[in-house]
């Protein structure tokens, strides 16, 4: 017959050291450089812990781990209905991390999701206040004042918005077509009024000019003279020999004095 089994109860004599060393080996964390740790006791905010190793008491204090590198937040595109009724798909890149640890966690439930989620309405929001050539125009102040906003309204969260760029704004083809014969008419527009000016200044040194060649009739001569010149170098068969005027008066006065 086998020995009966006797429990060894001998072993309950360690079970204090056990649990001893069950606490000590789970009261240590590791925080790296980037990271900080909440750290709550009986679930009442204690302080905020880190980087290094922290030291955390089992079953009495909690710790939330809390990265504070800058994330990047992809917006998904947005339909907006610009101030003058167009409809567009806009979409934007987010900039932001988190300064305050302890607002973070105890002022906002997911810090991560309430954010992007206020990024997309206050890019519809702002966006909405512009007409379509402005938002192709200010890209830059409309960054500015997307970040401005979320910056401010984010600040109870411990988080900063360090920046905001919007990466596209899509049109449907019937408005690309409008804007391109806008640009094109806009063109057609500056050539003509370029058209005009170049006219307006010929026709004020024309004027200028033939106050002077009036004041003074050798210019008048001299100005005949370099006219025959050109029509001699063209090799033409009909040649038309220009008279002054005041040729042609000083004949008419002489006809008519003659009995």
């Amino acid at each position: 017959m086998p020995d009966t089994f006797e429990f060894p109860f001998h072993i309950f004599g360690y079970l204090p050291l056990l649990i001893v060393l069950f606490f000590v080996l789970n009261s240590f964390r590791i925080l790296r450089e980037y990271e900080r740790g909440v750290v709550f006791m009986l679930g009442r905010f204690w302080r905020v812990k880190g980087p290094g190793i922290v030291v955390v008491i089992p079953l009495v204090q909690q710790m939330v781990r809390v990265d504070l590198r800058t994330r990047v937040f992809d917006v998904p595109p947005q339909d907006v209905i610009s101030r003058d009724n167009v409809s567009v798909r806009v979409n934007a890149v987010l900039y932001y991390r988190v300064i305050d640890p302890e607002k973070c966690i105890i002022q906002v439930e997911d810090y991560n999701q309430a954010t992007s989620e206020l990024a997309q309405t206050t890019l519809r929001s702002v966006v909405g206040q512009h007409e379509l050539d402005q938002m192709l125009a200010e890209r830059d102040k409309i960054n500015t004042d997307v970040q401005r906003i979320l910056d401010e309204q984010t600040d109870a969260w411990g988080i900063k918005v360090a920046n905001v760029e919007l990466k596209h704004i899509d049109l449907n083809e019937n408005m690309v077509r409008a804007i391109a014969k806008q640009a094109e008419a806009e063109r057609l527009r500056r050539a003509k009024i370029i058209d005009a000016e170049g006219e307006l200044q010929a026709a004020e040194k024309l004027a200028e000019a033939g106050e002077i060649l009036a004041r003074r009739p050798e210019a008048m001569q001299l100005r005949y003279l370099g006219t025959l010149a050109n029509i001699a170098g063209e090799k033409s068969s009909t040649i038309v020999f220009p008279v002054p005027v005041d040729i042609i008066q000083r004949l008419a006065a002489t006809s008519g004095k003659s009995p």
